[in-house]
């Protein structure tokens, strides 16, 4: 659920839930008094019971600013026929001494009557009443200076009506039932809103502060409302990205101590060759002219193997951090590989090697190359399949050919093959078998590079064992 659904939700339940509890408790308030105390609620009595009210607030301005009135037999009269449409009764008095009463009242009515007045005087109608014969009265004393000092009272009894009290309790009850379920609803819908919220966001501030001491193994679950969810969420997939980059980060420190012992590995034989030609001829081994000029070649070699070396770990690195861009331009794939073949098919008949490039493609078929690089590619897989030619008759065989996706090379020799235990990691850089690591001259990263610039063309490259009959690599470039 969303936050500001909940939100409008709760907002609701605040006043709904109060009016229902309201109602549910004006329901059994009604059925208790009708069906245990055998009266009504009435609203008419309410309103009767407010219209004497008004009256006698009416009667008392106009009694304030006109206290002689009271002596009048006209005043007399109109109040008298006021409060018998309100079946109510009126007694004045001044200084004690009776001048006008609507009715016969006996001196300890009158003296009850004010008593009740006094006693009433702070809260107007209260539950005090006075009661002539059946008649129960609600007392209204309206005190009336007069100009000599004297003192005029004026009594208003408005009959007691059962049922519009008990419609003034029913308004005085549901009114302090609203306002605690009102209370107790906010209490009860605010903790359960904020725990709802709260919650979620301590447990994202526990995993947060895992995450700042380093922890990064524990998942943050999906809590709360929707945005918190979001929320939840976006923190989860920024913990599984910096544990990957942490991971990533590991890896590439193992690879560059893997890097390192590696070129040491590959750099000290050539070194230590040369080292000892060197020493051979200050030494004076090489004594002859023939020797010396042997000596000499053999450094230079070694030294343009080092070069090599070293060059291609520096365009290994640049492919492998991306900082080497590619240059591409639409090519006539079936037209470059048979240039290509043709370069390099004088070089390697005189290593004893037959090449031979076949295209099966039915139409001509443009790629976008990197045409440097991926001569880059094919001279590397030629000079790795020469490494391990080990027939009389030594061939590599080029096939070009198609799917419906994808334009497909085949490097085939008759070379020694590849192991099952070798053939997923020769892509690796600087790897080659137990066997070949001593025998087989190169930097070790010529498979690696061309995977590089390979899958940089969005291709990608794989090798397949034929035992000892020898192996194919394969590349497979998207078609245009």
């Amino acid at each position: 659920m969303k936050l500001t659904k909940r939100l409008i939700l709760a907002n609701a339940a605040t006043v709904i839930v109060p009016l229902l509890i309201t109602a549910l408790v004006a329901l059994v308030y009604i059925y208790f008094i009708a069906n245990f105390f055998g009266t009504e609620i009435s609203y008419t009595s309410y309103q009767k019971l407010s219209e004497i009210r008004l009256e006698l607030t009416g009667s008392q301005s106009r009694l304030l600013n006109n206290p002689e009135i009271i002596k009048q037999e006209t005043f007399h009269a109109y109040l008298r026929e006021q409060m018998a449409n309100l079946n109510g009764e009126v007694i004045i008095l001044k200084d004690d001494h009776l001048l006008f009463s609507s009715r016969n009242f006996s001196k300890i009515e009158i003296a009850k009557a004010l008593e009740i007045a006094d006693r009433s005087a702070p809260q107007p109608f209260s539950k005090e009443y006075l009661k002539v014969g059946n008649v129960q009265y609600n007392v209204e004393q309206i005190t009336v200076p007069f100009p000599d000092a004297t003192e005029g009272k004026i009594l208003l009894l408005a009959p007691y009506d059962r049922a519009g009290q008990n419609f003034l309790n029913l308004l005085l009850l549901l009114s302090f039932t609203f306002l605690l379920s009102f209370l107790l609803t906010n209490i009860v819908i605010s903790y359960q809103f904020s725990r709802r919220i709260v919650q979620p966001l301590q447990y994202l501030q526990k995993a947060a502060a895992e995450i700042s001491k380093g922890n990064l193994d524990l998942a943050i679950a999906e809590e709360g409302d929707q945005e918190i969810q979001e929320l939840c969420r976006a923190l989860e997939l920024m913990r599984l990205k910096l544990k990957e980059s942490i991971l990533t980060q590991l890896k590439y420190e193992d690879n560059r101590k893997m890097l390192v012992s590696s070129i040491s590995h590959d750099l000290k034989t050539p070194v230590t060759t040369i080292k000892g030609y060197i020493e051979g001829i200050l030494d004076g081994v090489a004594n002859t002219p023939e020797k010396t000029d042997k000596y000499l070649k053999t450094v230079y070699h070694k030294a343009r193997q080092v070069d090599q070396m070293i060059d291609d770990l520096l365009l290994y690195a640049k492919l492998d951090l991306k900082q080497l861009p590619f240059d591409f331009a639409p090519t006539d794939v079936a037209k470059y590989l048979e240039e290509f073949c043709a370069e390099c098919e004088p070089e390697l008949e005189q290593a004893g090697i037959k090449l031979t490039c076949v295209s099966q493609l039915s139409k001509k078929q443009i790629l976008n190359l990197d045409r440097e690089r991926m001569r880059r590619v094919f001279t590397n897989l030629l000079d790795n399949s020469r490494k391990y030619m080990d027939k009389p008759m030594k061939e590599i065989k080029i096939t070009l050919r198609e799917t419906p996706q994808s334009i497909v090379l085949e490097f085939r020799d008759n070379g020694a093959g590849i192991s099952k235990e070798d053939l997923p990691h020769i892509f690796d850089r600087f790897y080659r078998s137990d066997q070949s690591r001593s025998e087989v001259k190169g930097s070790g990263l010529g498979l690696a590079i061309a995977k590089q610039i390979v899958e940089g063309h969005g291709g990608k490259i794989w090798a397949v064992s034929h035992g000892a009959e020898g192996t194919s690599i394969l590349i497979s470039l998207k078609k245009r």
